[in-house]
């Protein structure tokens, strides 16, 4: 925790379909606030967001629709493809969703909550771990990893290839995240290790607040 909050951030992780939103819906179904960077970008980049006219400016209007809402899948066909045109998708989106991330953390702050779970899949890629008290890393292996995202969003195995090559490499991930989840199992077995570690993580909380408060 930071001199200027009393909330404990936890940064959320994992590669491409390696279960991170399940695992957060879960955290959330054991009481923990958890804020969503996918849901923030997608709130975003729908009518009226922010960042709308600056996508229409970059990618042109051939990723839009006749009514003007943006059609996700040929955007992402384009930035997975080039690695240029993602950097650019990139320093579009990333800012604003960071400070709105951040804004939520506040309000947390503010209503008195103790922990909140950022969930960003890019955690890593984009330093929002600099923000963050501690990192969740969930872990699965490639081919499991290419066989979910292949099934998820109906793309052939190239396209699933290209993308969980876009991202930085787990090995990498393990190696700066703080506690690393295996999700190569059952989702009961995903359950428990989480369980485990928000009630110890809730515990560790208390304690500092006491020490502070001392």
């Amino acid at each position: 925790m930071s001199a200027n909050r009393n909330v404990y951030i936890v940064g959320l992780t994992g590669g491409i379909a390696s279960g991170k939103s399940e695992a957060a819906r879960m955290l959330g179904d054991m009481g923990a606030r958890c804020v969503d960077a996918d849901a923030i970008s997608r709130r975003l980049t729908s009518e009226p967001g922010e960042t709308l006219d600056a996508i229409r400016a970059e990618f042109g209007d051939g990723v839009f629709d006749e009514d003007g809402a943006l059609i996700r899948s040929k955007l992402a066909d384009i930035v997975f493809g080039d690695p240029l045109k993602r950097k650019a998708l990139d320093a579009l989106t990333h800012p604003a969703i960071q400070k709105t991330m951040m804004d939520e953390v506040e309000q947390a702050d503010k209503a008195g909550e103790k922990i909140v779970f950022l969930n960003v899949p890019l955690l890593f890629e984009t330093g929002m771990d600099a923000l963050c008290d501690e990192t969740w890393l969930i872990s699965c292996d490639e081919d499991m990893q290419l066989e979910r995202l292949m099934e998820r969003d109906s793309i052939d195995e190239a396209q699933a290839q290209a993308r969980i090559s876009s991202q930085m490499s787990l090995e990498e991930k393990t190696r700066r995240a703080t506690v690393v989840i295996d999700n190569r199992g059952q989702l009961d077995r995903l359950y428990a290790q989480l369980s485990g570690l928000y009630q110890a993580l809730v515990k560790k909380v208390n304690r500092l607040d006491r020490e502070e408060n001392e």
